[in-house]
């Protein structure tokens, strides 16, 4: 199946999870990466048991702090 991730096309097999795809795609830092799925915030709990279908579109977020000098 054809999926976006980060703005490119690639394919994946059907039953792919969001914790399959982290790995695969060597995410840096994996514990504190946000997914988005389709627009919408996917729970890190649930990164084992969702799975991808065919044209879903996912990015990989990373929320950074920071302050003035």
């Amino acid at each position: 199946m054809t999926i976006t991730i980060a703005g490119e096309k690639k394919e994946y097999a059907e039953g792919t999870t969001i914790a399959q795809i982290i790995e695969a795609e060597k995410v840096e830092n994996p514990l504190y990466v946000t997914v988005s799925l389709n627009d919408d915030f996917v729970d890190k709990d649930t990164f084992d048991t969702t799975t991808v279908k065919e044209g879903d579109s996912i990015e990989f977020l990373y929320f950074m702090g920071g302050g003035s000098f």
